[in-house]
């Protein structure tokens, strides 16, 4: 009797089992693409990879500057490398040409003697001054450098003259100026006493006198003229220094520094009489224009 019952729950329990190990075996993967396979190269030659490499950025266009020296061809050349040597020359020369041939000199030695004046050690800084007399200088040379322009530089430029021609013109508006502002006989006596130490003859003319004649001339007349100035500007500021030395002798206060109170008393007076405005109105009318 129980074999009778053991033997139907096998089979049941056995056909139970077969759908659960037919879903835990795997099925067969379906057959992919085949790899191409390529064959090895010959013995002795490079492998060539299959992976394309990226193409490398184009480098940027620089220009390419060359300065080629070679012998002249002709007489022409040797004369354009000399006046190019020259305009190098006077290009390098410039700053002593603006400083020495124009209303800079001047300007600057009375600014200076007018910050000595005041006692003033950094303020207004160095750098201030020789900016303010640059200013003045383009402000009353304006007119000379429109002329050297428009007769010398804009000409040169479309090829209408010559280099020598456009130093002639350029050379003559300064000319004029130097000239000009020696209009009184004892700086027109610094022309003569170099035109006699150069063993030339009496100038009748501005025409006579030759420019490294008058550059010298000029350079003297132009520091007379501002030391004469700043012995001006000296006097009231000497005068303040002498009361307060006075002042402070008589109160005993010996080891006091007679600059340290002369000094305010300098700025407002300067500030009271409109020094600065003074100041560059007879600076600019001090030259003849």
């Amino acid at each position: 009797m129980r074999q009778k019952i053991l033997i139907p729950l096998f089979a049941f329990l056995f056909f139970l089992a077969l759908p659960a190990q037919a879903q835990t075996q795997p099925f067969p993967d379906a057959p992919g693409p085949s790899i191409p396979t390529v064959p090895p190269p010959p013995f002795g030659m490079p492998t060539q990879s299959t992976t394309a490499l990226p193409t490398p950025a184009p480098a940027p266009a620089i220009p390419f500057i060359d300065l080629t020296v070679r012998n002249p061809e002709s007489g022409q050349e040797v004369a354009f490398s000399l006046q190019l040597l020259l305009l190098l020359t006077v290009l390098s020369l410039a700053p002593s040409i603006i400083i020495l041939m124009t209303s800079f000199l001047r300007i600057s030695i009375v600014l200076d003697f007018i910050k000595r004046a005041l006692s003033l050690q950094q303020v207004p800084p160095n750098q201030v001054i020789m900016g303010i007399s640059l200013f003045l200088t383009v402000f009353i040379m304006w007119p000379t450098f429109s002329a050297i322009y428009e007769n010398s530089v804009r000409p040169l430029a479309s090829g209408d003259i010559s280099v020598e021609t456009a130093y002639r013109e350029a050379e003559y508006p300064l000319r004029v100026f130097m000239y000009s502002q020696m209009r009184n006989n004892p700086a027109r006596d610094n022309i003569r006493l170099f035109m006699a130490m150069r063993g030339l003859e009496r100038p009748d003319t501005l025409n006579d006198v030759p420019t490294y004649v008058l550059i010298p001339a000029f350079i003297l007349s132009e520091l007379t003229v501002a030391f004469k100035i700043g012995i001006l500007l000296f006097i009231p500021f000497i005068v303040i220094d002498m009361v307060v030395a006075s002042a402070l002798m008589s109160m005993g206060m010996i080891m006091l520094p007679p600059i340290m109170i002369s000094m305010p008393f300098k700025l407002i007076l300067f500030i009271l009489v409109d020094g600065w405005a003074l100041l560059t109105d007879q600076l600019v009318r001090s030259f003849v224009m």
